[in-house]
């Protein structure tokens, strides 16, 4: 198991393969090192970050058969990377992005790191809708820093520049979002990239077309107007396409110095606005989808394109072989209409609800891992693992036993799962903790929630309520059934152990406007 120390010292760099040519002459020269084993060259790592991306957005089945969503959408290099290496049929990430993306940039549950909502383009800003009900809580609603003395922040080592400093050449392209503007977190450079392309402190972007400089019009420019790519104004260059085209050029300079990359690829897509992708557009309309769900489409099939020119790179510089890529979303799939076509809520069937939720719709995501040499193709694991496992499973794939860190990382590694996909561990607790209001429509587990998964059950928490709901999640994944009544034990102990995982993570909860008292612990509920 991984040892990672609280401490905060920077760590040297270190070339490896320069490394390895200075072991290569020793061992020439002195014979000292005959016999021994070199050690392999550090693997690539590409993180590949969809924005919104259910669990059904592909023609990749997640679940144990194919449904008429996965049907409806075309992902074939999805397909592609599946065959390649393993799917996680039980991945989660949190039910709104920014806690995601902290989590993996940390390791930390958000209920630890506190930043439980999704951070406001604007310093000092709250983004939780008004409510009658609860004072607002008091949660980090500055994001990430990597340096102390900004307030309403998480101060954490963040893993690219672990990587960095490890000799890693790491790349950002895409989405940020881990802090507001004016705030150190606000900055991928700061975060410990040595290369940023378009990674702000927005949340989405103005839009998708380069026609439109991608927001970046004058005089109707806004802070969400993505930044960085001037070359492609004026052209016909979607979004998606200009982010993997600037990806593919900053992978050149670490391939030409022989050097490990770290690429994190975090589309905007496939977050509103809801625009169309005219390469592919449509065909959707031609199977008959309303106009909204057809350009939701075209924005998956773009993604997927993406993913393919990646990987076609890789394979055509000899990097496929030793190149770790990890795909997955950021949360679960919106189901509000609008802005999505259709029927609220059936976006993610089987799934219950979407974006937003603690229901499995809102935080269960699409996991795919490829590593050759070390993960068999096309392998399924059903273990679940959760966001803040990446922090500790990049590291261990990276060779850094031991990490130095300011954080306590909450994260555990799901290299024993990929290396073996029949290991199970069903004892292990996973947490999710939402005390804010989103504000993206009604539903059960939107808003003022939390739960916990062990094993197959799961039990939410409704703070407006403050009534448990306990689902066996092998019987019924979508969640239909409440057996809190039936099995009062298991209820009882998942209480218990929420509220102890909770407690152990200062995590906040919100305070009734009427009386001004908190809401109760979910083991409250149980005398």
């Amino acid at each position: 198991m991984m040892a990672i120390k609280l401490q905060k010292i920077r760590m040297p760099r270190v070339n490896y393969r320069m490394l390895l040519c200075a072991v290569a002459f020793s061992t020439l020269s002195t014979g000292f090192a005959i016999g021994q084993t070199i050690p392999p060259e550090p693997p690539n790592i590409v993180v590949f970050l969809v924005d919104d991306m259910g669990w059904q957005d592909t023609s990749v089945p997640f679940w144990d058969k194919k449904t008429i969503l996965n049907e409806r959408y075309r992902t074939p290099n999805m397909e592609r990377l599946a065959a390649g290496g393993m799917k996680f049929t039980n991945a989660y990430a949190t039910p709104v992005c920014t806690p995601t993306r902290i989590s993996l940039l940390t390791g930390m549950n958000a209920a630890h790191h506190r930043v439980t909502n999704w951070t406001n383009i604007m310093r000092d800003k709250t983004t939780d809708s008004p409510d009658e009900m609860f004072h607002g809580v008091d949660w980090n609603i500055n994001g990430f820093s990597p340096v102390k003395g900004m307030p309403k922040t998480v101060v954490a080592t963040p893993l690219p520049a672990l990587l960095r400093d490890e000799g890693y050449f790491t790349i950002h392209i895409g989405k940020a979002h881990w802090g507001s503007m004016g705030t150190p977190g606000a900055s991928p450079y700061n975060a410990g990239f040595v290369v940023n392309k378009s990674g702000h402190a927005a949340g989405h972007p103005q839009n998708y077309y380069g026609e439109q400089h991608y927001g970046n019009v004058l005089g109707k420019a806004t802070y969400h107007a993505v930044p960085g790519l001037e070359e492609y104004y004026q052209s016909d260059v979607f979004l998606t396409e200009a982010l993997t085209r600037e990806a593919i050029k900053s992978l050149e300079y670490p391939i030409a110095r022989k050097q490990p990359f770290f690429l994190y690829l975090a589309h905007y897509a496939l977050h509103t606005p809801i625009q169309g992708d005219d390469r592919f557009v449509k065909h959707y309309l031609a199977m008959g989808m309303d106009s909204i769900e057809a350009r939701y489409a075209s924005l998956i099939e773009g993604m997927d394109k993406s993913l393919g020119d990646v990987m076609d790179f890789l394979e055509k510089t000899d990097q496929e072989k030793n190149t770790i890529i990890i795909f997955l979303s950021d949360n679960g799939g919106l189901s509000i209409s609008p802005p999505r076509g259709g029927v609220q809520h059936t976006h993610n069937l089987p799934l219950r609800e979407g974006k937003g939720s603690l229901h499995e719709g809102g935080i269960r995501i699409p996991m795919l891992v490829k590593w050759p040499g070390a993960v068999k193709a096309g392998e399924v694991q059903e273990q679940y693992v959760i966001v803040e496992d990446l922090f500790p499973s990049v590291l261990e794939m990276a060779g850094i036993s031991s990490p130095v860190v300011t954080q306590t990382v909450d994260g555990k590694s799901f290299v024993p799962f990929l290396k073996n996909p029949k290991l199970r561990e069903q004892s292990r607790p996973v947490v999710w903790h939402y005390p804010n209001k989103w504000g993206g429509g009604k539903g059960n587990a939107i808003n003022y929630a939390s739960a916990i998964r062990k094993g197959k059950w799961k039990l939410i928490y409704l703070m407006q309520e403050e009534r448990l709901e306990l689902y066996d999640l092998e019987k019924d994944i979508g969640e239909q059934q409440n057996v809190a009544q039936a099995f009062p034990a298991r209820t009882k102990e998942l209480a218990e152990e929420l509220t102890r995982l909770l407690k152990s993570r200062d995590a906040l909860m919100p305070v009734r406007k009427a009386n001004d008292t908190p809401v109760a612990w979910p083991s409250a509920r149980l005398r």
